[in-house]
């Protein structure tokens, strides 16, 4: 996470911390905005910073270092994301078939409406 240092006023994030937000942000189907969101990237320094980031990752600016295990950190992000990116397909798709439930609605009452005006024009004649 961020360290703050009063007198400078500024966030610091460590080399580790950009490579894992870079590597998440690099999955598929996950968008920048949402991995800065997640991992709380101050967004008042700069509000694309983690591009810059990837950005220097590409350059090799910003190396992992090979050492230090980052698949557990990274696996856990990713699982999260995941879970995120899931709960709103299935949010999407609710949506989708509460709209399509309500059209059905209209459509019967329609129906429902069309048969009592026929039937009270028979009435008539």
């Amino acid at each position: 996470m961020p360290k703050y240092n009063n007198p400078r006023k500024t966030w610091q994030y460590s080399n580790e911390f950009k490579v894992k937000a870079v590597l998440l942000s690099l999955l598929e189907g996950v968008r920048v905005k949402e991995v800065a969101e997640t991992l709380d990237i101050h967004p008042s320094i700069h509000p694309f910073m983690l591009s810059r980031w990837r950005k220097e990752y590409r350059e090799g600016k910003i190396v992992a270092d090979k050492r230090k295990k980052l698949t557990g950190a990274v696996s856990k992000q990713e699982r999260e994301l995941s879970k995120v990116k899931h709960l709103e397909a299935e949010n999407r798709k609710l949506k989708q078939e509460n709209d399509l439930l309500k059209k059905w609605q209209r459509f019967l009452a329609e129906e429902h409406q069309q048969g009592i005006d026929s039937s009270k024009d028979s009435d008539k004649n």
